[in-house]
């Protein structure tokens, strides 16, 4: 809960690319804020801080750290909260193992993961691992729905600078493939409780009952899902692609989010890494389970726990061969599509592969087209059709294109992205089903030994908030809005029968449609193609997919996305855009010194967040700074302050100057507040006065490699200096 002594606005310390940024912009963030009695403080979500938070017993008394992620989870359900959070890694389990080795390296003795855990204290330490890794962090901040667009002095620059897109034509072979069936999509059945009740997932095989889940309570009105995919149909299909790819001469990808669905897409993935090697893993199985091989940690942690035995890696080296050219996450260090579970995310990867051309990196060091291989069907049909469009059309015009702004169901783990403690890679043959308290079989499955199953829910105040959002959302607008549901698909029939009801009862049903998400896809792309505007209502695996989507194709980035969650106790929530934590921004960082991250994103949420303040707590201080920052924003955007990619130019270090000073002068300009102009002209004038022996300072600094300590833990100190090398800026700042 909030307090007296909670600052008035947190600002999340995070992991990798944002966090190395913050320790330049946020100083520069408290100096500002300072001046209208407005305090900053920080919580930290990175993994770091998870993994310390989860083992405090393991840990010396100085050691130990509060669960920051535990204390923001409350403060978000009061009226309050006002957050803003930055991107934070969505740890696999090559990333936990990562992290746990630095903090050993620094003294910290938290306990290895335990991949394969057979006693008792394993099973536990690795429940607790569980609990930290993939999407351990939205969902319990995330207390609203999501209100995702493009700030309009982003749009203006794009469509004023488009950037480069690569050209589609009629004959790229690039296609996007999906299981023929027997996948969740095809498998899912849904229904709306109408009372409240508590369930459990029970296993029932010849040998007798097993309880995979128990205590499960939901409210009136929420809408329970259950669907399993078939790990045979699925083996079929990857080796069927395989094939296929060879033939037609062409890349092989496999597109998923073995982050955010953090128990299926794993396995998943795991699926294709034996699919891939499956003559290997026929003859060596054994000795591979010897060697502790899980395929579902990827092929580079195969590879190296196999490095030993000539036999099983010339085997890998002449399946390899056979096999078609594999999509390239780096192509000069050969890192593949399947190396890593968390290198290739489907919100990323695809967007940026479609912006390309439907072209994608091979081992050659070439663009390639490729085949996309996303298994299940729920979203597949996204990407199918909007590289069909762009095959059809020719590529997008980001100077005369119209936006996409995205309304999300997500608060309270709503769908797929709530299910991880009720998803289950079954263990026998046998019938699952989800029971009521009173005996009633609510959803029942047969399955086979290997099968995934899992059940997610979306409850009725989310899916009532979400609606009328869309409702207020429109009506500001104008825009055309368009909910993504298929009629056809369980989970969204129900939400269906949600919808039309409030649309109705509002009077506003003709100025809604409801698509399923391929017609919704063509509908939103010619809409945007003429140049004007739409509004996609989603489900919240939609909303982070789409949020990544279109404005990859508008802007080139979703980095820069205005990101508000309105929490539903009445607080905000401000993102700082999409785009993942850029571990290749810190890897540059520590080779060249050069920062290449974008904080447009962050500047974005912190003007948002100023004005939520000052409506909030009455300070009319905190919205001159507010209306400021978007002048700076646009001031960074109209003079080409952000930062560049090569060493040598400028960096995240020279916008972060350049964002100070015009929100300096910004501030030294407006006529609301004279207590502020008078506070920050002489601000100003020192930034202006400074400005050759600031740049050179922060020029001077770039080109050799850059020590900040570590790499999820970084040093203080060490990271100070690198991330504020300008001492004539640090003292106009403090």
């Amino acid at each position: 809960m909030a307090d007296s002594n909670t600052p008035d606005i947190i600002y999340t310390k995070v992991d990798e690319a944002p966090e190395l940024a913050s320790a330049s912009l946020l100083p520069i963030i408290q100096r500002f804020a300072k001046a209208a009695g407005i305090t900053v403080g920080t919580k930290d979500i990175s993994l770091a801080g998870r993994v310390l938070a989860t083992f405090p017993e393991y840990l010396g008394e100085d050691q130990r750290i509060a669960d920051d992620l535990a204390e923001l989870g409350e403060l978000v359900k009061t009226p309050s909260a006002n957050v803003i959070k930055l991107p934070n890694i969505s740890a696999s389990v090559p990333q936990l193992a990562a992290v746990v080795k630095e903090l050993q390296s620094k003294g910290f003795a938290v306990p290895n993961y335990p991949e394969n855990p057979t006693t008792d204290e394993d099973k536990a330490v690795r429940a607790k691992f569980d609990a930290i890794k993939g999407s351990a962090v939205n969902p319990v901040l995330r207390e609203g729905n999501s209100d995702r667009r493009a700030a309009q002095a982003v749009k203006n620059y794009a469509q004023a600078n488009p950037h480069r897109m690569g050209e589609w034509t009629a004959e790229s072979k690039t296609r996007v493939a999906s299981m023929p069936g027997n996948d969740f999509f095809s498998n899912e059945v849904s229904t709306t409780l109408d009372n409240a009740a508590t369930a459990r997932i029970v296993l029932e095989t010849a040998s007798g009952e097993t309880v995979l889940k128990e205590g499960l309570s939901y409210p009136a009105g929420t809408v329970v899902d259950a669907a399993f995919m078939s790990a045979d149909a699925l083996d079929a299909f990857l080796a069927d692609e395989i094939e296929k790819t060879k033939a037609e001469g062409v890349l092989f990808s496999l597109h998923m989010k073995a982050t955010m669905m953090k128990v299926s897409d794993p396995i998943i993935f795991g699926h294709a890494v034996k699919a891939w090697l499956a003559p290997v893993f026929e003859q060596y199985g054994d000795k591979l389970k010897a060697l502790g091989v899980n395929p579902n940690g990827g092929l580079g942690s195969l590879l190296d726990k196999v490095k030993g035995d000539a036999e099983i890696t010339a085997a890998i080296e002449k399946i390899t061969a056979e096999r078609p050219p594999m999509y390239m996450v780096n192509s000069d260090k050969g890192i593949t599509n399947l190396h890593v579970p968390s290198d290739v995310i489907i919100d990323a990867s695809m967007p940026a592969l479609i912006r390309a051309g439907g072209k994608g990196w091979g081992p050659d060091g070439k663009e390639h087209d490729t085949v996309c291989v996303i298994p299940d069907n729920s979203y597949a049909p996204v990407y199918d059709e909007t590289i069909k469009f762009f095959k059809e059309n020719g590529k997008l015009n980001p100077a005369t294109a119209g936006t996409v702004q995205n309304l999300g169901l997500m608060a309270q783990k709503a769908q797929e992205y709530g299910s991880h403690p009720t998803t289950f890679e079954i263990p026998e043959e046998g019938t699952v089903k989800m029971v009521l308290e009173d005996g009633t079989v609510l959803h029942s499955h047969s399955v086979k030994k290997g099968d995934i199953w899992r059940s997610a829910s979306a409850r009725k105040a989310p899916i009532e908030d979400w609606v009328n959002l869309a409702i207020a959302r429109q009506k500001a607008t104008g825009y055309r809005s368009i909910f993504w549901l298929d009629e056809k698909r369980g989970h969204d029939a129900e939400l269906i029968a949600y919808v039309k009801p409030i649309l109705e009862a509002a009077g506003v049903a003709d100025k809604f449609e409801i698509m399923a998400p391929r017609e919704a896809t063509r509908a939103s792309l010619e809409t945007i193609t003429k140049g004007e505007n739409t509004i996609a209502i989603t489900g919240n695996v939609l909303r982070d997919y789409l949020t990544d989507l279109f404005p990859i194709l508008e802007l080139a980035t979703s980095a820069k996305m205005l990101s508000i969650v309105k929490l539903m106790q009445g607080g905000g929530l401000f993102e700082t855009g999409a785009g993942g934590s850029a571990p290749k921004h810190v890897q540059q960082l520590q080779e060249e010194n050069h920062l290449r991250w974008d904080s447009l994103g962050e500047f974005c949420a912190l003007g948002e967040s100023f004005r939520f303040l000052s409506e909030a707590k009455n300070n009319p201080k905190a919205k001159v700074l507010g209306d400021a920052v978007d002048a700076a924003t646009q001031g960074i955007l109209d003079n080409n302050r952000s930062p560049s990619r090569k060493v040598g130019e400028p960096d995240n270090r020279d916008s972060h100057y350049w964002f100070a000073r015009y929100w300096a002068e910004a501030l030294a300009a407006q006529d609301e507040d004279a207590e502020l102009a008078a506070e920050f002209a002489p601000l100003a004038k020192a930034l202006a006065d400074g400005e050759t022996a600031i740049t050179g300072e922060l020029a001077a600094a770039q080109g050799k490699p850059a020590d900040t300590g570590g790499y999820f833990v970084a040093d203080p100190a060490k990271l100070d200096k690198v991330m504020r090398p300008s001492a004539t800026l640090n003292a106009i700042i403090g």
